[in-house]
């Protein structure tokens, strides 16, 4: 028997909410625990019932949903997230990407997209709007071309990179020690190692870097 699909949906618009219900369970895989009008109450109901995907809308009231998967990953709370949103904005939907969603639906396609988009991420795969597809293909070759650039990201190690990504998202060097378990004078050191390979010159101009590629360093 294939397993059910275990679901939390936020959203500030309750006929949208009972509209994606609808849709939603029409699916006999598919189980909404529970639904939320804001960011709180939805981190609240995804910490105490452990859904399997948040189903999240990006504006919505005391927690954005950006705010609410931050919110997530410093928890710990093991949840993959699908976004909704009415905005095509490609630099919204990189943001998305680089904060972990798996998901990222419009609303106005929200009832067609929906089960689709569920099913996709339950397998461990990405799902973006096919209205939107043109923003994943500029991602890819924005990271392409970012790869290819001398000096390259390439020249980076893996935990060069998983440093560089942790700078962009505006974490310290005390902040990013604590997270990967190393010491503050490693990050330091490593910090410096980035700034040569990329020759970065001046105290901020990593900062400015790792902002500047947000989107591509993944």
């Amino acid at each position: 028997m294939t397993p059910e699909i275990r679901l939390v949906i936020a959203d500030d618009h309750p006929l949208l909410r009972a509209g994606l219900r609808l849709v939603i369970e029409s699916d006999a895989r598919l189980k909404v625990l529970a639904e939320a009008e804001d960011g709180e109450t939805a981190l609240d109901e995804i910490e105490k019932r452990r859904p399997d995907i948040a189903v999240l809308d990006i504006e919505m009231p005391r927690l954005t949903g950006f705010d609410l998967l931050r919110a997530l990953r410093d928890r710990k709370i093991a949840v993959e997230v699908i976004f909704l949103t009415m905005y095509k904005d490609e630099d919204i939907f990189n943001e998305a990407l680089d904060l972990g969603a798996k998901g990222y639906v419009l609303k106005d396609s929200a009832t067609t997209d929906i089960v689709n988009c569920i099913r996709t991420v339950a397998a461990g795969n990405h799902y973006i709007s096919p209205a939107i597809s043109s923003f994943l293909l500029n991602r890819a070759a924005r990271s392409d071309a970012l790869a290819k650039a001398k000096p390259s990201l390439n020249d980076l190690t893996a935990t060069e990179m998983r440093i560089l990504k942790l700078i962009a998202e505006n974490k310290t060097s005390k902040q990013i020690a604590a997270e990967l378990f190393i010491s503050y004078r490693t990050v330091e050191n490593h910090r410096a190692n980035i700034c040569q390979k990329l020759e970065l010159k001046g105290s901020h101009s990593l900062i400015k870097f790792a902002f500047d590629h947000k989107s591509q360093i993944s």
